[in-house]
C-alpha cells in the first residue's frame, strides 16, 4: 500500500475525526503529534469504532496522498487509547491493513541455506 522501504509509519493511538480531509489532518500530524506531515513519514488515524482508518503520507514530493479503508464485519487491532504515536513496521503495517493482528507479526533472522555454501 506504502511504496518504499524505508517509509517510517506511525499509528495515533488516539481517535480522530475522520471528517477532515488532506489539510486537515495534516494539520493534526503537525500541530498535536509534532511531526512534519511532508517528512515522507505515513500516519495512520482511526475512528472512534476501530472500524476505519485514514492513512496520510507525502509521496515522492509530489503531494500529499491519503487513504481510506473501512472493515466491513470487524475491528482493526489496536493499541490501548492515549496521547502520541505508535511505530509500526513494514510488515506489521501490511497486516494491521488486511484487518490482521499486527501484533504477532514478528521479524525473524533467516539461515542462510546450507547448499549455498
Amino acid at each position: 500500500m506504502i511504496p518504499g522501504q524505508s517509509v517510517k509509519v506511525v499509528v495515533t493511538t488516539k481517535p480522530v475525526d475522520l471528517r477532515k480531509g488532506h489539510d486537515g489532518l495534516a494539520a493534526v500530524v503537525q500541530k498535536e503529534l509534532g511531526l512534519d506531515p511532508h517528512s515522507g513519514v505515513a500516519v495512520v488515524f482511526r475512528s472512534k469504532r476501530g472500524d476505519r482508518i485514514k492513512v496520510l503520507f507525502y509521496r515522492d514530493g509530489s503531494g500529499i496522498v491519503l487513504t481510506c479503508k473501512r472493515l466491513e464485519d470487524s475491528k482493526f487491532a489496536w493499541p490501548a487509547i492515549q496521547d502520541g504515536v505508535m511505530r509500526l513496521s513494514r510488515a506489521q503495517f501490511e497486516a494491521f491493513f488486511e484487518g490482521l493482528d499486527w501484533r504477532r507479526v514478528h521479524a525473524r533472522r533467516v539461515r542462510r541455506p546450507s547448499a549455498a555454501e
